[in-house]
C-alpha cells in the first residue's frame, strides 16, 4: 500500500485511432515522482454515435464548431465514466487523487500555423468528478515554437531508458512515433507517419471492420512495390526531427491520391501494403536515428498486430543483426496502458511545477510545464 507521501494521479488517453478511452491510476512518489506504480487501469469503448461524431470533425464541414463543442461534451461525460471505473476498481476515494490528466481528442494539429486542437470540456469533467484537470499539454509547447508533439518521449525516458544500452520506443497508435534513449541519458524523439490509421479506414470501408485484428487481412495480401514506393516518396518521411504529423496529412485523401497513381490493386493487397508501409517507415527512422539500438520496445494498438510486428522485425533484419522486437511489457509497461500513464505522469509534472516537454524532441525553445488545469474542488 502507498505511504503517506504517494500521490494518486489518473490518466486517460483516447487516441487517434479513436476506439475508446484507456485510463490508468497511478501512484507517485518521490522528490520527482521518479517512483510509479499503476494500481489499476481501465478502457471504455467510444459509442458508436461519439466516435462518428469524432471522425467527421477530422475534416472541416458545416458548423462545426457547435458539433465539436457538442462532442466535447459528450466526451467528458464518457472520461467522467471512466474515471469512475477506476476509483470502484482500486477502492479509491476521489478526494485521494490530485489530479486528472486527460489529452483531448486530436481533431486538428497544424504546429507550423502555430496551434493544434484537442476537442475536451475539461472544466465539465473536474465538475462531473471533483477532481483537478490539466489539459491542453500540446499549446504550451507550440506557444514556444515547438511541434507540441510527440510528448510521451519525455515519459519514456523516465521510465523506460538504461544505463547499459540504447533502446528505441516505438508507439504504433493512430499515428507512429519514436523515442530513442541513449546510454547517456540523451533522448530524440518524432513522428515517423502512420501506424494504425490508413489500416483502419481501409479495413473499415471493405471490410466493415474497426481494425484489422491481429494483421490478418494484411497478411493474406500481397505487397504491391510500386504502390509502397508511391506511399514511401511522401515529403515528409524526408524531413529531419523535430517533426510531427496526423490526420491532417494522412488522410483518405492522401491516400487516394497515391492510389491513383498506382490504381488497379486488390483491397486486400492495398491493406498488405498498407502494413508494409507502416513497418518500413518505423524502420528506416531506427536505421536512421537509432543505429546502436539493440532492441526495439513497441507500444500502442500496433503491439499487438502479430503481423505488423513480424513486417517490422524483418525490415529491421534486413539491414543488420539489430532490432530485436519486443513489447513493452518486457519493461513492465502493458503496451495499451503506456500512453495513459504518460498524461498521468504529465499531470505529476504540472502538479509538481516541472517541466512536462524536451525541447530536444519537440523543437520548443526550452522546458515548458505543459498544461492548464482546472479545479474540480470549490
Amino acid at each position: 500500500m502507498p505511504d503517506s507521501s504517494t500521490q494518486f494521479f489518473i490518466g486517460l488517453m483516447s487516441g487517434t485511432s479513436m476506439d475508446g478511452i484507456d485510463g490508468v491510476l497511478a501512484a507517485f512518489s518521490g522528490d520527482d515522482g521518479e517512483s510509479i506504480s499503476t494500481l489499476c487501469t481501465s478502457y471504455l469503448p467510444f459509442p458508436e454515435a461519439l466516435r462518428g461524431d469524432l471522425m467527421a470533425l477530422q475534416a472541416p464541414g458545416e458548423n462545426e464548431i457547435h458539433r465539436e463543442a457538442l462532442a466535447a461534451n459528450q466526451l467528458a461525460r464518457q472520461y467522467a465514466q471512466c474515471v469512475r471505473m477506476l476509483l470502484a476498481e482500486a477502492a479509491v476515494d476521489a478526494s485521494r487523487v490530485e489530479a486528472i490528466g486527460v489529452h483531448g481528442q486530436t481533431v486538428r494539429h497544424r504546429p507550423d500555423l502555430g496551434y493544434t486542437r484537442q476537442t475536451n470540456n475539461p472544466a465539465l469533467l473536474a465538475e462531473l468528478t471533483g477532481i483537478d484537470v490539466i489539459a491542453d499539454f500540446r499549446s504550451r509547447d507550440i506557444a514556444a515554437g515547438g511541434q507540441g508533439a510527440p510528448l510521451v518521449p519525455a515519459f519514456h525516458h523516465a521510465v523506460f531508458s538504461s544505463q547499459d544500452e540504447v533502446r528505441a520506443v516505438v508507439n504504433i497508435g493512430g499515428m507512429s512515433n519514436i523515442s530513442v534513449l541513449g546510454e547517456s541519458g540523451s533522448i530524440l524523439g518524432f513522428d515517423t507517419g502512420p501506424g494504425n490509421v490508413l489500416m483502419d479506414a481501409w479495413i473499415a470501408e471493405h471490410q466493415g471492420k474497426t481494425y484489422d485484428a491481429n494483421g490478418s487481412w494484411a497478411s493474406g495480401g500481397m505487397t504491391v512495390p510500386a504502390l509502397l514506393r508511391e506511399l514511401m516518396a511522401e515529403a515528409f518521411l524526408a524531413l529531419p526531427p523535430p517533426k510531427s504529423t496526423g490526420r491532417d496529412l494522412f488522410d483518405r485523401a492522401w491516400l487516394d491520391a497515391r492510389l491513383q497513381a498506382c490504381p488497379g490493386n486488390s483491397a486486400q493487397d492495398v491493406q498488405a501494403t498498407l502494413a508494409a508501409f507502416t513497418a518500413q517507415t518505423i524502420a528506416d527512422a531506427i536505421a536512421a536515428h537509432a543505429a546502436d539500438a539493440r532492441n526495439v520496445y513497441v507500444c500502442g494498438g500496433g503491439a499487438y498486430n502479430a503481423h505488423l510486428m513480424q513486417l517490422l522485425q524483418q525490415a529491421l533484419g534486413e539491414r543488420s543483426h539489430r532490432g530485436l522486437v519486443h513489447s513493452t511489457d518486457l519493461l513492465g509497461i502493458s503496451p495499451n496502458h503506456v500512453e495513459a500513464l504518460a498524461f498521468a505522469w504529465l499531470a505529476c509534472r504540472h502538479a509538481r511545477h516541472r517541466p512536462g516537454n524536451l525541447a530536444a524532441v519537440t523543437g520548443a525553445a526550452g522546458p515548458r510545464i505543459l498544461g492548464a488545469c482546472y479545479p474540480g474542488r470549490g
